[in-house]
């Protein structure tokens, strides 16, 4: 990995090979025998879709890349293809850390009496079950596919698995035909539970039941010998969207996501076990070559379907701690009465996202309600959050929402929750033609008599009741005038950016992304710098989904040569080096990958005399700062500043589940000190805000 990271002017480790690193930290997950064998199945069920998100997206930009010659070195620093060949190299090591964990937990599941059987091992009554399963839900799902009939090989689904089939007979040699079938994991479930023997809980997957019955299927057709391997294509998931303002998004929107399905094969996954002539057979016809991303694995393919493995044949799980209401906001009480008095943190996933739904659905009951206004990225699949908007139209509310449609691999959702809005009477703006609009932002308009009141919230994370119970993100709910002010002019500009150009750019306290997000931050760095420059303490606590940004980067390497000491922890990606001499020590940088995902963006910046704090929707990318339509908002109410404090000073003392991020991104664990008590922080943070006494 050496030769991939950076030591330029830059100083910085190349995102690609980061970002494989972060998702080596989840394998470790799948790996630790602390953590429940239903949670490390899970956990490679991340790494799996990780990793396939990766190939989409990351490895298809850099194929790209390949056409661009010695402009693409400029941009990367590095040769693409010196970059794909170490993600080839890389991969196919993890994979191999995969197959061994997979292993492992086979093993660990059989000491519980569980097995995951193949066609091989089923009994007779589980052979009697299996059949007539798949005769009865499997046979009319599936059509295979005479690969060798076909002039033009078909278009293998991205997201799907196949069942690469050699077919032969006893009776010639020659008789030896290929066919493909697609496992219909959209329709069925992967996992079925077969029938109890002997203690045993026993489960046999789709694409095995399918195996078994081949016979059923081609036997017909003169066949008797049959072979089947699970084989993979990946594809090129970036949708290609161009900035003209007169090509409407929703047209570009149906092309790009007709032509994402199309796309370059980026990965080819295949059983390693898989007959070498079928293998030659499939790569040919595919278009692939050994430079390709061609990479030999087990039996089983597309392993995010770990992540729902049934969780019912196990019982020792314990049960995960439920978020609970912030307790100045249980109901029956007037969400907009409280806010009123002083601001709110709403903590996700500890405290309830419920409050968020029961603002809106008061809103859209109260009579004195004018209008709501808000952002919508990735929403729920029954979002609760649309049933309010929906019901305050109903009750006689203006609502604006602006969708963002290019929200990745959700671009299909947003377009018929586009659709429902409109229908029911809801206001519904795109977003921008040349920025995607990830800040998640709402005010509530209320003219009370002769009085104008708002309310508003700003968060870290999607507007999402699911993803809300397991995302780590923060919520702040406001009645802050200027704060409220700046969030008004966002919507004017989102509205109508042709007649309002400049109302991003006169925000007068929340720093908005593609405007001032970036200098915002640099200038409380250097504050921080000129502090330290004259002995005084000076201090920056970091959080992060990921930290590429260069610029920004260089600042912190400024800071920490400067005497600041930087503190920080980045979930994902980090390129920035923590050990460099110059740095005395004063940079570091943690991972903490546990059951929830942390995913909020906080800073802090100073001592607490000096304290400034701020929650943010945007990463320290580029894509974040110079692209994208992001929201921060500096926390004025010293109280919920102490709590983001002290939430992150119970993160930086993590010893369980937190790894260093070194220069060689070797993911070793945060070592707890001897006599020190264990720290993981997910635990702590929930015993915290579940004791913590607020005064009404």
């Amino acid at each position: 990995m050496k030769e991939l990271i950076q030591k330029t002017t830059k100083q910085t480790i190349i995102r690609d090979i980061s970002w494989l690193a972060f998702n080596a930290r989840v394998l470790q997950e799948a790996n630790d025998p602390h953590n429940h064998i239903h949670d490390r199945l899970r956990f490679l069920g991340i790494f799996s879709n990780n990793l396939d998100e990766f190939f989409r997206v990351r490895v298809a930009a850099l194929n790209k890349m390949l056409l661009l010659g010695k402009e693409a070195k400029m941009h990367l620093e590095a040769n693409p293809e010196r970059i794909l060949r170490k993600i080839q190299s890389t991969v196919i090591t993890q994979q191999t850390e995969f197959d061994a964990s997979y292993s492992a937990i086979i093993t660990e599941l059989e000491k519980k009496n569980i097995y995951i059987k193949n066609e091989k091992q089923y009994s007779k009554t589980q052979r009697d079950f299996v059949t007539r399963f798949f005769e009865e839900k499997v046979r009319t799902q599936i059509i295979p596919l005479m690969i060798e009939s076909i002039p033009h090989m078909p278009l293998l689904r991205d997201k799907s698995i196949y069942l690469a089939c050699v077919l032969g007979s006893t009776k010639s040699a020659m008789m030896q035909r290929y066919a493909l079938i697609e496992i219909p994991t959209k329709v069925l479930p992967r996992f079925v539970i077969l029938p109890k023997e002997e203690g045993h809980t026993d489960v046999a997957l789709l694409e095995d039941i399918i195996r078994l019955n081949l016979s059923s299927l081609f036997a017909p057709f003169g066949f008797n010998k049959f072979m089947g391997f699970i084989i993979k294509v990946t594809r090129d998931a970036e949708l290609e969207i161009d900035n003209d303002v007169n090509t409407d998004l929703i047209a570009q929107l149906e092309k790009g996501l007709k032509n994402r399905k199309h796309g370059r094969a980026t990965r080819f996954v295949f059983d390693r076990n898989i007959d070498p002539s079928l293998l030659n057979y499939l790569t040919k016809r595919l278009g692939l070559s050994k430079k390709d991303n061609l990479i030999p694995g087990g039996r089983i393919h597309n392993f995010k379907d770990f992540i729902n493995f049934p969780a019912t044949i196990f019982d020792d799980i314990k049960p995960r701690q439920q978020p609970f209401v912030h307790p100045l906001l249980k109901q029956p009480c007037r969400i907009m009465d409280i806010i009123e008095k002083r601001d709110v943190m709403l903590h996700l996933p500890y405290h309830s996202f419920d409050s968020v739904i029961d603002l809106l659905r008061e809103a859209a009951i109260d009579p004195f309600v004018q209008s709501i206004r808000i952002t919508c990225y990735r929403l729920a699949k029954n979002s609760k959050v649309i049933n309010a908007l929906v019901n305050a139209v109903r009750n006689g509310k203006d609502v604006l929402v602006v969708i963002e449609l290019r929200a990745r691999f959700d671009e299909e959702a947003n377009m018929r929750w586009k659709a429902q809005l409109e229908e029911e009477g809801v206001r519904v703006h795109l977003g921008l033609p040349d920025m995607k609009v990830h800040a998640k932002i709402c005010v509530i308009k209320k003219r009370e008599f002769t009085r104008t009141k708002q309310y508003a919230f700003i968060s870290t994370g999607n507007l999402n009741e699911n993803t809300a119970q397991y995302y780590g993100d923060h919520t702040l709910l406001t009645t802050n005038r200027a704060i409220i002010a700046d969030i008004n002019r966002i919507f004017d500009y989102l509205e109508n950016p042709i007649k309002k150009p400049n109302n991003l750019k006169n925000c007068k306290v929340l720093p908005v992304s593609p405007i001032n997000m970036r200098r915002a931050m640099l200038l409380q760095l250097d504050a921080e710098i000129r502090k330290a420059r004259k002995r005084k303490e000076a201090t920056a606590i970091i959080k992060l989904n990921s930290l590429v940004d260069n610029e920004l980067i260089e600042k912190l390497y400024t800071a920490a040569k400067a005497g600041v000491r930087v503190k920080m922890v980045v979930r994902g990606i980090c390129g920035a080096y923590t050990e460099q001499k110059a740095l005395k020590g004063r940079l570091t940088a943690i991972s903490i990958i546990d059951d929830y995902l942390e995913h909020a963006r906080v800073f802090v910046y100073g001592d607490e005399k000096e304290r400034q704090v701020f929650i943010s929707s945007a990463d320290w990318m580029v894509r974040n700062l110079d692209h994208r339509v992001e929201v921060a908002t500096p926390i004025y109410d010293k109280e919920i500043q102490q709590e983001l404090v002290d939430i992150l000073n119970i993160q930086l003392a993590e010893n369980v589940k937190g790894r260093i991020l070194d220069n060689e991104q070797t993911n070793t664990y945060v070592q707890r000190p001897e006599g020190e008590p264990e720290v993981r922080s997910q635990e702590e943070i929930y015993k915290y805000l579940s004791n913590k006494d607020y005064k009404h």
